[in-house]
């Protein structure tokens, strides 16, 4: 048996789940990469996944599959760099287990990731908004479910797992109505509702007559909606708003730019974005041009009161400790307009 099949499992059970206590997302991430390099690695090498060994993996095997993902998967830069650190933490994890392979292992770790440009993030504006939600065809099942879908992701700036992971008991539309979501960072989230939010939820849960562990938004079959689906039905409706609204046409449309809508609409009405979670970074906000100008210097309000202006101020006191005598010469410079600059010596005082 090789190293790499019992070095692998203890690394999803030992490592992942009983150590670190890794989300159920985090372990599908790295299944996910393994499963893809491990299938890269046998068409590479012609040997079977189970006789691979980690020598196996040498920097070449993991460079040539962090290519395969960006040129023939199409995968951005980002998932590349997932991709690596997901190998590279099976890597440390091996490093202390089999130090017969620590050459490979370091060579391996000294991969780099990617660097890669940061594009700034869109949102939507009013009229875009309202396009993009009158796409959906209400008349069906499918558009009613897509329509209560856009509104919710619109006005609550939720993410797409947590749009995904809503159920039934997650909604509340009696007095203050809100939805509830565990979501990343393992938080527990509350969002308020407004009243057009809480009429479409209203009609979509009856239409749906799912009990309060179903999944919110589902297939036909019941089941979660996964990523996928929801993108492939976003860009559908993307399409369909275009018609009427060319300026999406100019935009990528995806679920997070749904939550930078939301966060600049709570702008728009004056929230602050250091109070409030959802809004996003400034940095991924800030060179839209469209938040509220800074105030002058001169406007701003301290909150440190000036001892000048400010009739209540103590007057400063002297210092608790008094001046000690410094036990060692001290030398002070002493001169005058005429005079040469000489030095005086100020010795301490006998007792």
């Amino acid at each position: 048996m090789t190293a790499l099949a019992p070095t692998l499992q203890a690394f999803f059970t030992d490592r992942l789940i009983r150590e670190r206590n890794a989300s159920p997302q985090t372990i599908a991430a790295y299944r996910d990469t393994w499963r893809l390099l491990l299938n890269y690695a046998t068409n590479r090498t012609r040997r079977p996944a189970s006789r691979l060994d980690i020598g196996d993996l040498d920097p070449a095997i993991i460079t040539g599959f962090l290519d395969h993902l960006e040129t023939e998967r199409h995968n951005t830069v980002r998932t590349r760099n997932e991709r690596l650190a997901a190998i590279q933490s099976l890597f440390r994890y091996a490093a202390l287990r089999h130090p017969e392979h620590a050459a490979t292992i370091q060579r391996v770790l000294a991969i780099p990731p990617k660097r890669f440009d940061r594009t700034l993030v869109t949102f939507l504006t009013e009229p875009e908004t309202d396009a993009l939600l009158a796409a959906p065809d209400t008349s069906t099942w499918t558009g009613r479910r897509d329509h209560a879908l856009l509104v919710v992701g619109v006005q609550t700036g939720l993410r797409v797992s947590e749009l995904i992971g809503l159920t039934r008991g997650d909604v509340h539309l009696g007095t203050g109505a809100h939805v509830r979501c565990h979501g990343k960072g393992r938080k527990d989230r509350i969002t308020p509702l407004t009243t057009t939010t809480t009429r479409v939820l209203s009609a979509w849960i009856i239409e749906r007559g799912a009990t309060t562990v179903d999944p919110l938004f589902a297939t036909r079959q019941g089941k979660q909606l996964s990523r996928d689906a929801i993108e492939h039905r976003l860009a559908l409706h993307t399409a369909t708003a275009s018609v009427g609204c060319p300026s999406l046409r100019t935009k990528k449309i995806s679920a997070h730019v749904l939550r930078h809508t939301a966060a600049m609409r709570l702008l728009e009405a004056g929230v602050d974005h250091h109070s409030h979670r959802l809004v996003a970074r400034p940095r991924t906000t800030r060179h839209d041009r469209h938040l509220p100008p800074r105030r002058p210097q001169h406007q701003r309000t301290s909150h440190r009161p000036h001892p000048t202006t400010n009739n209540q101020t103590r007057p400063l006191q002297a210092h608790r400790h008094p001046h000690r005598i410094p036990r060692s010469p001290l030398i002070m410079p002493t001169s005058t307009a005429r005079d040469p600059p000489t030095t005086t010596i100020l010795r301490p005082a006998s007792a």
